[in-house]
């Protein structure tokens, strides 16, 4: 049963939502098109707002069911916590693309969401009011990513999580590194 949780999550991980999108109703290689990322962000300038979202949401779930599936078969929090990570990873390194996946933000989450609801919701408002005062994405889901441990500290009191939290957030500064560059330079769009 572990074994199967750990690849089902991270084969679910791997399913390039945003490719698949481009491709049946784009003919798009979104690998080539703006800023060759896989995600939301790029989907909707792509394609449009409609299947941005449709990314979006389809991100959100590669996180969000293999860890409500895992909690509903009453498995450890450790494993929970395993099969929340090989999801996202699932996202980040998947097997379909050669190992050369999103971001991470969306699948982030969709695990955060079925882990602790709560402190998702509150990095959500985060992110939507770092939206609204900067209008750049990255830089709204960095400051989400860094709100999380603190969030998950605050709420839940639990090294487990806590320690899951700063690996998900350092893991998502590290696919943001470009972005970082960009917005230190002032180039990021």
């Amino acid at each position: 049963m572990t074994v199967f949780l750990i690849i089902f999550a991270y084969l679910m991980g791997s399913i390039p939502t945003g490719v698949i999108l481009a491709r049946a109703f784009g003919d798009i290689d979104l690998r080539k098109v703006g800023s060759g990322n896989i995600g939301a962000t790029n989907v909707s300038r792509a394609l449009g707002r409609k299947f941005g979202i449709m990314t979006l949401l389809g991100d959100m779930g590669k996180g969000l069911i293999p860890v409500l599936l895992a909690r509903w078969l009453a498995v450890s929090e450790l494993l929970i916590l395993t099969v929340a990570l090989a999801a996202f990873l699932g996202h980040l390194y998947p097997i379909f693309l050669r190992f050369k996946g999103g971001k991470g933000i969306a699948t982030a989450l969709g695990v955060f969401l079925a882990l602790t609801p709560l402190a998702a919701l509150l990095a959500l408002g985060l992110w939507a009011i770092g939206f609204t005062i900067w209008r750049i994405s990255s830089l709204s889901s960095l400051v989400a990513a860094t709100s999380m441990p603190i969030i998950v500290g605050l709420l839940y009191h639990t090294k487990l999580y806590l320690t899951f939290s700063l690996i998900i957030t350092a893991l998502l500064f590290y696919t943001h590194r470009e972005n970082i560059q960009r917005l230190i330079a002032g180039t990021e769009t």
